[in-house]
């Protein structure tokens, strides 16, 4: 049997995951009680070509596969307990490893254990790292609590990584490239908002498409108001859109009762309405085109 694409392989998935933890796979992570304390546990891959360049430096591809990984944590409120780490051998493996020591260091996670193996020669590489996180507040935010009336927030801007890719691309590897390379997941802000959000995720495959899975989950239409969207500074006007729809900028987006101010830095872009036949409007109309990123 094919698989159009990620959508149809993760609805299969859906109906074996049973478990509560799993929260039905329309969350970042699984949430586990486990004795006093409780579990968010987390698993992301990264995929040669796909999350990174041929020939990217090693050490900027392992810091981008914890932070991503942290990214998930972040969205749940939880403060990060330890990594476990699946990696595919390849040319440069020390660079690897002093750039993954240096994000364990950066964000206070140990490693504690995982698997490595060959690939196939000539073959993509594809790299897998799992989170674990201890919450710090119950319940553990998911997608799926917004309310009519609810306002949508992001802690940061978008397009800052598309900006940083396209440098990359172009030959260059400053400091105009480090939202791409290096990103920096938002765990103060994560632990700050749990306790006040209705609902929060991260914003990974592009802020338009995370915004609807939100909506999704939370069964309601979430209107964007485009001209209250922080961008990139560098990014031209015209490019709006694109920032948009890139991913990869690693923000909270998350909703808050009327009246509610989020204890972090934070801009509000939009609202929450009764389910009205879509899930995501733009400014008050159906956005036209690609959403984000979907593998597939």
């Amino acid at each position: 049997m094919t698989v159009a694409c990620e959508t149809a392989f993760v609805a299969m998935m859906r109906a074996l995951a049973s478990d509560p933890a799993a929260r039905g796979l329309r969350d970042d992570a699984a949430v586990i009680a486990f004795g006093k304390e409780t579990l968010v546990i987390t698993h992301d891959m990264m995929v040669e070509g796909v999350h990174w360049l041929p020939g990217q430096d090693e050490a900027d591809i392992a810091w981008k596969l914890l932070a991503t990984n942290l990214s998930d944590l972040a969205a749940k409120g939880a403060v990060p307990i330890g990594v476990l780490l699946g990696y595919t051998l390849g040319p440069d493996d020390a660079r690897f490893a002093t750039g993954l020591g240096e994000a364990l260091a950066a964000f206070g996670v140990p490693l504690l254990g995982g698997d490595s193996v060959s690939g196939t020669p000539g073959g993509g590489r594809s790299h897998g790292l799992t989170a674990l996180g201890r919450a710090t507040h119950c319940p553990v935010p998911g997608r799926d609590g917004a309310q009519p009336g609810d306002r949508l927030w992001i802690t940061g801007p978008v397009g800052a990584a598309m900006l940083g890719f396209e440098a990359l691309c172009n030959g260059l590897a400053g400091v105009e490239t480090l939202a791409f390379r290096r990103p920096v997941p938002c765990l103060d802000d994560g632990v700050a908002l749990a306790p006040w959000v209705s609902a929060m995720m991260d914003v990974s495959d592009g802020l338009l498409i995370d915004a609807m899975r939100l909506a999704q989950a939370s069964a309601i239409t979430l209107d964007i108001a485009s001209a209250a969207v922080p961008f990139a500074a560098a990014l031209a006007d015209d490019r709006r859109y694109d920032a948009m729809t890139w991913g990869e900028d690693y923000q909270l987006l998350f909703t808050l009762p009327p009246g509610q101010h989020p204890p972090c830095p934070a801009h509000a872009i939009g609202k929450a309405h009764a389910f009205g036949g879509t899930h995501l409007l733009v400014d008050g109309a159906p956005p036209r085109g690609r959403l984000g990123y979907v593998h597939g």
